[in-house]
């Protein structure tokens, strides 16, 4: 599942799936309606990937959350987000048990669950992992392939240096005072 394509802008409710860029704005389009929008450089969106759950110990990524919705209701929708606060705070302790509670507003419960309900209506959440293919004999491993080594031999030999010194430019000419 790939949430950095997925945002959330504040001022506008739902969730928008990013469709391309122009100059000076971003097209979004809504999960919801699925009409297009562009989302100015003034408007604040924030991409579901760098969105986190503050908890006891270390902040929990909202991806893991989900996973943890997605696992528990055994791909079932989650209940409305406009329910009773008692009954949001119990359906998130169970979902989260160690989110901190001093930090994470009703709120943002709110938000979470109908984020949620939303991906899982448009099919969006998928928490299989890619499938490796197996190595053959004489082949890298996959640790090994997933990350190459960097050597100066492997490096194209039309690229400069970034450390290549500019020429140095001429100081201005000073004018004559009569």
């Amino acid at each position: 599942m790939d949430l950095t394509k997925i945002v959330s802008i504040s001022g506008k409710s739902g969730l928008f799936k990013v469709v391309s860029q122009s100059k000076n704005a971003v097209i979004v389009e809504s999960l919801t309606d699925q009409k297009r929008v562009p989302a100015f450089g003034h408007e604040k969106m924030s991409s579901l990937e760098e969105i986190s759950v503050f908890t006891t110990d270390e902040d929990r990524p909202l991806k893991d959350v989900f996973k943890a919705f997605y696992e528990k209701l055994e791909g079932k929708a989650a209940m409305d987000p406009k329910s009773e606060t008692p009954a949001l705070l119990k359906f998130f302790g169970e979902m989260v048990p160690d989110f901190d509670s001093d930090r994470v507003y009703v709120s943002d419960i709110r938000k979470m669950i109908s984020w949620y309900n939303m991906l899982l209506a448009q099919d969006l959440l998928d928490f299989s992992e890619p499938a490796e293919e197996p190595a053959a004999e004489g082949e890298a491993t996959t640790s090994e392939a997933e990350s190459p080594a960097v050597t100066a031999e492997s490096e194209p030999e039309t690229e400069k240096p970034e450390t290549e010194a500019k020429p140095e430019k001429k100081a201005p000419r000073k004018k004559k005072t009569e």
